[in-house]
């Protein structure tokens, strides 16, 4: 069985497409599995650090603006679109898959579409509430459409039933324990523990609002707080240090650049603050959390508000858009919350209801189904 993903640009584009094939090669050591994706991002390093062969196309997205320099991106778009479905096709002829899967991101765009016209099976998986536009455009010729939520069926005409599948999550997290994740941290029992962050890169909005926060928690010692500023922040970690944080840390509050062991913090969290990327809403669903979500407004299709949108629907947690975000609305939510233990539990009851724990396992199946 041969089964080639075609996915890149963005870690959650990635991960994802990693976490199903790597399950795949689990059960099927024989599968012979390879990625199609670009030489000049993430994927190109993640791809063959996982183990998979990978082979690369050169496509770009289209810029959404009339400027000179956005027009003369767009005119080399469409000649790299041209050749890359070339290439495309190349490359589906000699590996001669069983099927062929989409997991987002431009590039997925000429790679299906080269195997739909060859006549081999094909699906597509999108991880947000808000579809991408090459999604979109796929939904209507491959074979099948998997989908995190359901909140996204109404933008899309597939030709066949979507199916809802969630968004595979880390293993590591489905087994954390809050209890024994509290005691490594050092939280103690009488105390509620924030988690806070903006990405890997970091936020400044959410930096921004966050200080003053960080900096009332630390002498009140109300709640314990872990934040992270983000590989991007390395301003904020001096400003702490300027106020009186020793190795980022002081009172009940500790400010880190990166959160590398998110399986213990996020598990021992109570509430927990963030953006709104569809892996990010998947694990605080998996994990039953409650949470203020702050979605980025910088991504396309505002995707991230859509997200959000998704768990606030469901009464399973709340947003702050970045236009209102300020330290006062902040603040105000997290002490609302805090004071209401019965809310808190609502909120983590319905966003635990909203996980699907066997998402690797639904989408490998369906993978599995069309090679057969």
């Amino acid at each position: 069985m041969k089964i080639l993903f075609a996915t890149g640009g963005t870690a959650g584009h990635i991960n994802p497409a990693l976490a199903v094939a790597s399950y795949i090669r689990e059960i099927y050591p024989d599968c012979e599995i390879m990625f199609i994706g670009t030489a000049d991002h993430m994927e190109s390093r993640l791809v063959p650090q996982a183990g998979f062969d990978f082979k690369t196309i050169n496509i770009s997205g289209f810029k959404r603006s009339f400027s000179p320099s956005a027009i003369s991106h767009n005119i080399k778009t469409v000649f790299r679109l041209i050749k890359s479905s070339g290439d495309s096709k190349k490359i589906i002829k000699q590996f001669n898959p069983n099927v062929v899967v989409g997991f987002g991101g431009y590039v997925s765009g000429p790679v299906l579409q080269s195997a739909v016209k060859l006549g081999i099976p094909t699906c597509i998986h999108e991880q947000n509430a808000f579809p991408g536009i090459t999604n979109k455009t796929l939904a209507k010729e491959v074979d099948k459409v998997m989908l995190t939520v359901e909140d996204a069926k109404k933008y899309l005409q597939p030709k066949n039933p979507v199916e809802i599948t969630g968004l595979p999550v880390r293993g590591e997290l489905l087994r954390a324990d809050k209890a024994m994740s509290r005691a490594q941290l050092g939280i103690p029992d009488d105390k509620y523990l924030v988690l806070s962050f903006g990405g890997s890169l970091g936020a400044k909005p959410i930096n921004e609002a966050m200080y003053d926060i960080l900096l009332s928690s630390a002498e009140s010692g109300r709640y314990c707080h872990i934040h992270s500023v983000g590989t991007n922040g390395t301003e904020y970690l001096e400003k702490f240090e300027k106020a009186g944080f020793v190795n980022g840390k002081k009172g009940t509050v500790e400010v880190r650049q990166y959160i590398d062991n998110m399986d213990v913090c996020m598990s021992a969290a109570d509430l927990v603050i963030g953006r709104a990327g569809a892996s990010s809403l998947s694990e605080i669903e998996a994990m039953g959390k409650a949470s203020i979500l702050i979605p980025s407004p910088y991504v396309a299709e505002n995707h991230q508000f859509h997200n959000a949108m998704a768990l606030v629907n469901r009464d399973a947690g709340f947003v702050i858009e970045e236009k209102d975000l300020t330290t006062q609305v902040l603040n105000d939510k997290i002490n609302e919350l805090l004071s209401d233990e019965n809310k808190l539990k609502t909120v983590e009851k319905n966003a635990k209801a909203m996980a699907v724990t066997n998402s690797r396992e639904r989408i490998a199946q369906i993978i599995l189904d069309l090679a057969k």
